[in-house]
C-alpha cells in the first residue's frame, strides 16, 4: 500500500481489507458506480467483522464516515459511504456495540481520485472539519485508501477537536 511509505499520518492505525484488483474491483464498482445497494449489506458486514482487529474498542469508540465532497449527492445521486453508514446504524453488532457518528464536514475541494499522489497530500489539508463534539476514540471508514490522505485529513480534524485516538478502516487498498 502506498500509504505505508509515509509515516507522517494523523491516524494511529489503519486497516484495509481487500486489494482493489480483479473481483474486488468489480465488487466496489458494482456498489459504488452501478449503485447496487444490496452489496452494501455484505460490505458493512465485513467492516463490522474487521473491528475485532482494533485495540481497546469500547463504548467511547464511534464509527465516523468520511464525509462526501460538497455537491457529490447532486452530481451522482448518492454517496456510497453514507449508504454504508446507514446500514451500520441499522445493524447492531452483538459483540461490539458501536454507534455511527456523523461529525465531519468536507469543505469544497477537488476529487482526490483525479489528483497525483503529491497533490492528494495537500488537497484536503484544512478542508475537513469536526462540526460536533469530538468523540474520545474514532474509527473513520472509507471505501478505498490509496495514499491515506483522506483518512489523514479526517484524523487531523478529529484530533484537532480533541479526539484521543483515530483509527482508519477501508474496504479496499490500491
Amino acid at each position: 500500500m502506498n500509504c505505508r511509505n509515509d509515516d507522517d499520518h494523523a491516524f494511529d492505525q489503519t486497516l484495509a481489507l481487500f486489494p482493489y484488483i480483479g473481483q474486488y474491483q468489480k465488487l466496489l464498482g458494482a456498489f459504488k458506480f452501478d449503485k447496487r445497494r444490496a452489496l452494501g449489506m455484505f460490505l458493512a458486514e465485513k467492516l463490522l467483522e474487521s473491528l475485532a482487529y482494533f485495540p481497546g474498542i469500547d463504548a467511547d469508540t464511534v464509527l465516523v464516515p468520511v464525509p462526501p465532497r460538497p455537491g457529490k449527492l447532486r452530481k451522482t445521486g448518492w454517496d456510497q459511504i453514507a449508504c454504508l453508514a446507514t446500514i451500520l446504524e441499522r445493524t447492531k453488532s452483538r459483540s461490539i456495540p458501536l454507534q455511527v457518528y456523523r461529525c465531519l464536514r468536507r469543505l469544497p475541494s477537488q476529487s482526490q481520485k483525479e489528483l497525483s499522489r503529491d497533490i492528494r497530500k495537500t488537497n484536503l489539508r484544512g478542508r475537513i472539519r469536526c462540526v460536533k463534539k469530538a468523540p474520545r476514540r474514532a474509527i473513520v471508514f472509507d471505501d478505498v485508501i490509496t495514499t491515506g490522505s483522506t483518512l489523514d485529513a479526517c484524523a487531523a480534524a478529529l484530533k484537532e477537536a480533541g479526539t484521543e485516538q483515530v483509527y482508519g478502516l477501508c474496504l479496499f487498498y490500491t
